[in-house]
């Protein structure tokens, strides 16, 4: 069970210099940041703690989710509530690399290493907004949102509430659509934090690298620095079989390499 502080920075109703516009709804507070005439929401997530990984019994596991351990996240942080769009990316980038064209799609076809360009990029843009890409300790964290179940939904999952192949359902849940295709970033319901599609549609690259887990606590657990490591993938995509886009489904890949499933999400801890 996930344990929240429950405080948020905008409490005296002063919005970051960076920030467009914000509110707060039954998800809890919302910043908006704004390039070139889009807008993208950014969530705040409070500091906590929740258990990382699968437990032992979980159905499908791999090994490599284990051991569940706790993790204490001593930071909040703003976290884009949908990955990175077409629309932004091209505001930033002047290009759109994606193969699935529509502004409100996720771009895909992004190295980890043009993520970080883009980063670079959009913080030149936006004085202060200082974004990086999520640990895959924050990743899961805001995946989870206070849930300890395979998905944020739930036990099980259908493809009315994500984008993967339904032809490979989970632990003898019922077969489901197969689209073939990334969907729009706000098609289908958010998790109980507001965020949309922490499940499928397209894998999201973290900052870290790949690591073992230990069987005990941590803080702010970060994974190898080293620009030429495999990077975490989080989250599944539409190619995936349901086993695939649970919170603690675990993949790496090469920094260089780009896939027609892979997009990304950005987040700013809060300093």
């Amino acid at each position: 069970m996930t344990v929240v502080t429950i405080r948020h920075p905008l409490s005296d109703g002063c919005p970051p210099a960076w920030a467009g516009g914000w509110g707060q709804d039954q998800y809890g507070v919302w910043v908006e940041i704004n390039v070139e005439n889009i807008t993208q929401r950014m969530r705040w997530i409070a500091p906590g703690r929740f258990l990382m990984g699968s437990p032992d019994n979980e159905p499908e596991r791999y090994d490599d989710e284990g051991p569940q351990h706790s993790v204490t996240l001593t930071q909040g942080y703003w976290l884009f509530d949908t990955p990175c769009t077409q629309a932004l990316w091209q505001a930033v980038m002047g290009e759109n690399p994606s193969i699935y064209k529509s502004p409100e799609r996720p771009v895909e076809q992004v190295s980890w290493h043009d993520c970080r360009e883009f980063i670079g990029k959009i913080n030149e843009l936006v004085p202060g907004l200082a974004l990086s890409l999520p640990t895959e300790a924050q990743w899961e964290y805001a995946c989870r949102a206070g849930t300890d179940t395979p998905f944020s939904f739930g036990a099980n999952i259908t493809t009315d509430q994500v984008n993967y192949d339904g032809n490979y359902p989970y632990a003898g849940g019922a077969k489901g659509k197969y689209r073939d295709e990334t969907v729009p970033v706000t098609e289908f319901s958010v998790n109980p934090w507001g965020l949309y599609q922490m499940h499928g549609n397209v894998w999201e690259w973290c900052l870290d690298g790949q690591r073992d887990y230990k069987d005990q606590a941590e803080i702010d657990p970060v994974g190898p620095q080293d620009e030429s490591a495999d990077r975490v993938l989080r989250g599944g995509s539409w190619l995936s079989n349901a086993r695939v886009v649970r919170s603690a489904y675990r993949y790496f890949y090469h920094p260089v390499n780009r896939l027609v499933s892979i997009g990304f999400r950005c987040l700013r801890v809060q300093q």
